[in-house]
């Protein structure tokens, strides 16, 4: 007997298939990183939001702020009776839209 060991033919199959799933196994990682940089590269154009809404006029509630945006907001102060009660509340209200001219 030879103290060498001789390879088989299921010795030669097990190793090629060996080295091609361990080649094919490192290809994916690439690929996938690959792509993982794309979406991060993508993500910061996708966050770039426009500007936000001002608050509707409605939901003002301090004076200040209602008669700081005067474009498109009114104030409407507080109405009281002859004694001195608060019949309404003071509020802030959107201004009239003005029709389209023809």
């Amino acid at each position: 007997m030879s103290s060498t060991m001789e390879t088989t033919a299921v010795q030669k199959t097990l190793v090629k298939t060996l080295s091609i799933s361990a080649a094919a196994a490192v290809l994916a990682l690439f690929a996938y990183g690959a792509s993982a940089q794309d979406k991060k590269a993508a993500e910061p154009a996708k966050k770039a939001e426009p500007a936000k809404k001002a608050p509707a006029c409605k939901t003002i509630k301090a004076q200040a702020g209602c008669e700081g945006r005067a474009a498109d907001c009114t104030w409407v102060a507080e109405s009281k009776d002859d004694k001195g009660k608060v019949k309404a509340k003071a509020y802030c209200r959107a201004k009239p839209k003005e029709p389209a001219k023809k």
